[in-house]
C-alpha cells in the first residue's frame, strides 16, 4: 500500500515538472562508504605497496676493461700527428744520398715509393706521394731509418760548421799576422811556405778594386785550411 502511494506521488511530481517545462531530475545514487579500489588515498597507498621495485643494474665485469680500452685508444689528434711525423721522416729519407738510401734496411715497396717521391715535381703529385710514403712508414721498422736520418743530418751539420770555421779562419789569416802564428802552433805539420804564399796572394787580391778580383787566391787559401778546420 505504501509502495503504491510512493509511486503515485513520484508520477504526480513528474507530471507537475513536465507541466512547468523542466526535465525531471535523475535519481540520486547512494553515496558509497568506501572509495573504489585503486582510487583515493587508500587506493594510492595500495598501489604504492603493490608496485614492484625497479630492478638493480647488473654489474658488468667487462665494463672497466672496456673503459680502459677506450681510454687507451689514440685520439684523432694523436693519429694525425703520427701521420705527419711519418711523412716528415719520409721526406728526410728522400733527401738522403743514393748510397745511404740503398744501404738502409727497408721493404722494396717503401724504397720504390721514396724514389718515386724524389722524382715527383708537381704539387698535387707530391702531396699524394707523401701520404703514400707515410702510410707505408707506419708499417715499417722506423728505428733504423730514423737513426740513419739523424746521423746524416748530424754529419751535414758538422760539415756546415767546419765550413764556417774555415771561412772565419781564412779571414783572420788575411787580416792579422798573429793568426798565422797561432795557426802554425796548432798545426805544426802543415806546409808553412805554401800557406804564406797563399796568404800573400789573397791579400793582394783583396786590395784590388772589386771588378778586378777573380777570387782564385781566396779559393785556394780556403781549400788549404779547410782540412784543418774542426767543428
Amino acid at each position: 500500500m505504501c509502495a503504491r502511494r510512493s509511486k503515485a506521488l513520484d508520477a504526480a511530481t513528474a507530471l507537475t515538472v513536465l507541466g512547468r517545462g523542466q526535465a525531471p531530475a535523475e535519481p540520486r545514487q547512494p553515496r558509497q562508504a568506501l572509495a573504489a579500489p585503486g582510487h583515493g588515498a587508500a587506493g594510492l597507498a595500495n598501489q604504492h605497496r603493490s608496485a614492484p621495485a625497479p630492478a638493480a643494474k647488473a654489474f658488468d665485469a667487462d665494463e672497466p676493461q672496456a673503459r680502459e680500452a677506450r681510454e687507451a685508444r689514440p685520439s684523432k689528434t694523436e693519429l694525425k700527428k703520427v701521420a705527419h711525423d711519418m711523412q716528415v721522416l719520409g721526406d728526410a729519407l728522400a733527401a738522403l744520398s743514393g748510397e745511404r738510401l740503398a744501404a738502409l734496411p727497408m721493404d722494396e715497396v717503401l724504397r720504390d715509393a721514396i724514389l718515386e717521391l724524389r722524382r715527383t715535381r708537381s704539387h698535387e703529385g707530391l702531396r699524394r706521394q707523401r701520404q703514400f710514403v707515410g702510410k707505408l712508414m707506419r708499417l715499417a721498422d722506423i728505428e733504423p731509418l730514423a737513426r740513419a736520418v739523424a746521423e746524416a743530418q748530424l754529419g751535414s751539420a758538422r760539415q756546415t760548421l767546419a765550413l764556417h770555421q774555415a771561412e772565419a779562419l781564412r779571414l783572420e789569416l788575411v787580416a792579422q799576422d798573429d793568426a798565422l802564428t797561432q795557426f802554425l802552433a796548432q798545426h805544426p805539420g802543415c806546409d808553412v811556405q805554401q800557406l804564406r804564399s797563399l796568404i800573400r796572394a789573397a791579400r793582394k787580391e783583396a786590395a784590388l778594386p772589386p771588378e778586378q778580383r777573380h777570387g782564385r787566391a781566396w779559393r785556394d787559401l780556403f781549400q788549404f785550411i779547410k782540412p784543418y778546420a774542426q767543428p
